[in-house]
């Protein structure tokens, strides 16, 4: 019987519904949860993309954790999923929000699980990063797959907004700014102050002309990791759907040029293969996608990540440092 979590949603993958607060995470490997969350619309109107967690998790119910292609491997026989349901967003109240993700990432982050967290806008990746911040030690790197930066110091006085999370990560004390990776970048939706705030604070930026013009996925996500690995404790990934091209994206913003879904499936499996500690995918938009394919795509994209994670654990600690928790 489907594991539901509310309403008529089923935890992701059919998962454990757990909770923080007692002991049922105990015999989980990875600790999936929301962030329905929709600040400042930085264009238009209201996207719909707060509905990401729920729709995410009702489409993940159509798959297993099986990948033939990378060599038969079943994810869900290596690792137990449990889902924490939803951060307590509070809608029109950003500040109130981002601490409570903050608290929430937090408590997630002392479990020591591999925690993987759905948006939401892009603005949830700032708390969690915070909260990372201060449960390790040391300093933090982050790898950005987006089109966009994400970078501006505010919107409309809103510093909490979906293009501004970065620009708060290069303010914030625990992340390195030059273990900052924003990769993928690309379009001009991008203004020239953002690649101009990127540069300036010493964070790199791999393009996706960079990406195309590799020969070898593998080895340029070993060259943005040992960026963002340099001198830090701990290695996060965020990916934002319109990293990919709009044919692999449909109902998300019009960014062409972008990644195929091979290709961002490649680069997460390989940064998963080197160690991160955790990931979110942010930017999903059910409402503006008939199909449901952006959401479908999610699943995908964790499923990859925990494969490469199985790999790391079973081959990749000789090569590369180790979380050290706090």
């Amino acid at each position: 019987m489907t594991n539901i979590l509310y309403g008529n949603t089923p935890c992701f993958l059919d998962g454990k519904k757990v909770s923080l607060n007692d002991e049922s995470i105990a015999d989980r490997d990875v600790l999936v949860y929301g962030v329905p969350w929709e600040g400042a619309v930085t264009w238009g109107d209201y996207t719909g993309c707060e509905l990401g967690p729920k729709v995410i998790r009702l489409n993940s119910a159509r798959y297993s954790g099986y990948l033939p292609e990378l060599d038969h491997l079943d994810v869900l026989e290596h690792y137990q999923i449990g889902d924490l349901g939803d951060v307590d967003v509070v809608p029109a109240n950003t500040i109130e929000t981002m601490d409570r993700i903050e608290q929430f990432a937090s408590n997630v982050w002392k479990t020591g699980k591999f925690p993987v967290a759905f948006g939401g806008d892009h603005g949830i990746t700032y708390p969690i990063m915070e909260a990372l911040s201060k449960n390790v030690d040391g300093k933090v790197g982050i790898i950005h797959l987006d089109a966009h930066y994400d970078n501006h110091p505010d919107y409309e006085g809103d510093l909490y907004a979906r293009s501004t999370p970065f620009h708060r990560m290069y303010e914030s004390d625990g992340i390195r700014n030059e273990s900052i990776v924003h990769m993928g970048i690309h379009g001009p939706r991008n203004k020239p102050e953002t690649g101009k705030y990127a540069q300036s604070v010493g964070a790199t930026t791999i393009s996706i002309r960079d990406v195309r013009r590799s020969k070898d996925l593998a080895a340029l996500a070993k060259q943005a990791y040992s960026i963002a690995s340099k001198g830090t404790e701990a290695v996060y990934l965020s990916i934002c759907s319109d990293v990919l091209d709009f044919a692999f994206n449909p109902g998300g913003p019009v960014d062409g040029n972008g990644l195929t879904s091979y290709e961002l499936l490649e680069l997460v499996y390989e940064f998963s293969k080197l160690g991160i500690c955790g990931m979110d995918y942010v930017e999903v938009y059910p409402q503006q996608d008939t199909n449901d394919n952006s959401s479908h795509f999610v699943t995908y994209a964790v499923l990859y990540a925990l494969a490469g994670r199985i790999w790391h654990e079973q081959h990749g600690h000789q090569h590369q440092h180790e979380t050290a928790w706090t």
